[in-house]
């Protein structure tokens, strides 16, 4: 028998053992990537992103966009980006079986976002209602087109009224403070000494030029915002100079008590009527909040609908209240009324301003418009 050397055998069973490498590992990777892409409507230049895989373990999403770029690891695929700027972006979309092994797709998105406000400052966004409505004939519409305010239609009432306007009210009316520009009316309040009151605005009034027994009334309008800031939108009885407050009667279409103080809220709007019953004053309203952005922020259209029987309220086209109006102590309801638009300060509901309600404050009307059957 052949003997093998001592070392011969080593050196055998090492080439033997060189061919035993350790095996290859078959890296199975994820499948059918998909990515589902929605636009938030609510808040400008937001997205929100879904990606959805086969036997994937997790997820990575990557937003391109410049400075402000960046990847969102994610386990059920789910990711939102917010882009400040208009353009077009990619999205590379990842699914992980490791860091190292997956399965890619890039896609695109275009954003298109409309800044917050023009370059006066008015916001650029918010609901809108239609010129047209079943069953209605749009008899009147103010639109606020050109460059100054149609004194044909609109009166100024100036000064402090009776009384701060009844109200204890802080201002001091002028019309300094109303501007037609960009096809709206701006009402502009500002901290300012006139008449021995510490804030100025303005009041307008249709008396006497443009009145309504009944229809649907749509008001667009953006709004000023803090403590003490009283805007309305309103109508008085056409007999008002003869048969003064309340008799006339009163219909708030809208008001906003703005601040936080004494329940106060800039994203609360109410509407109230206010009338004579037996020789003492007496109201009646509802109120509603809005979910969305505050008032200031973007347009709201603000309603009423009014027959010989009732009067409704609305938000962006939703009713939030109604009154009936059929009793005799009620009909004044039943006449004529004239529109006021004003922002008042101060005041006997909404209180004084303080260290936090900055100035100058904004409301703009971008129209009204009167419907009738």
């Amino acid at each position: 028998m052949k003997k093998i050397s001592l070392a011969l055998l080593i050196i055998l069973l090492t080439q033997i053992g060189c061919k035993d490498d350790k095996p290859t590992i078959n890296i199975v990777l994820p499948t059918n990537l998909e990515l589902e892409i929605t636009l938030d409507d609510d808040t400008e230049g937001r997205i929100e992103v879904k990606a959805t895989a086969f036997d994937e373990n997790y997820y990575t999403i990557s937003f391109e966009d410049g400075e402000n770029s960046e990847v969102v690891e994610t386990n059920d695929g789910s990711a939102s980006h917010t882009y400040a700027v208009s353009g077009t972006y990619t999205i590379v979309t990842r699914a992980h079986i490791t860091a190292a092994d997956y399965i890619q797709r890039t896609d695109t998105v275009k954003i298109d976002r409309e800044p917050a406000t023009n370059s006066n400052g008015i916001p650029t966004k918010g609901f809108t209602s239609p010129l047209s409505y079943d069953g209605y004939t749009l008899v009147w519409n103010e639109e606020f087109e050109g460059s100054s305010l149609n004194t044909s239609i609109w009166n100024y009432e100036l000064g402090t009224g009776n009384n701060g306007w009844g109200n204890n009210e802080l201002q001091y009316y002028t019309k300094e403070n109303t501007s037609v520009g960009d096809g709206y009316l701006t009402i502009t309040t500002k901290k300012q000494e006139l008449g021995g009151r510490s804030y100025t605005s303005s009041r307008l009034t249709t008396q006497g030029k443009k009145s309504f027994q009944y229809g649907r009334i749509d008001i667009r309008a953006a709004l000023p915002k803090g403590q003490g800031m009283w805007p309305a939108l309103w109508m008085l009885g056409d007999n008002h100079s003869s048969v003064g407050w309340p008799s006339c009667g009163e219909i708030d279409i809208m008001e906003i008590v703005g601040g936080t103080s004494n329940g106060n809220s800039d994203k609360r709007t109410h509407g109230t009527l206010h009338w004579d019953n037996k020789g003492e004053h007496a109201s009646y309203g509802g109120s509603t909040f809005t979910s969305k952005n505050n008032f200031n922020e973007e347009f709201y259209v603000f309603s009423i609908i009014w027959n010989e029987t009732s009067i409704k309220w609305l938000l962006d086209d939703s009713q939030f209240h109604e009154t009936e109006i059929t009793s005799e102590q009620m009909s004044e309801f039943r006449d004529s009324f004239f529109f006021i638009f004003n922002v008042a300060v101060g005041g006997n509901w909404p209180g004084d301003p303080d260290a936090s309600t900055q100035f100058p404050q904004k409301m703009h009307v971008d129209y009204v418009r009167v419907f009738q059957k």
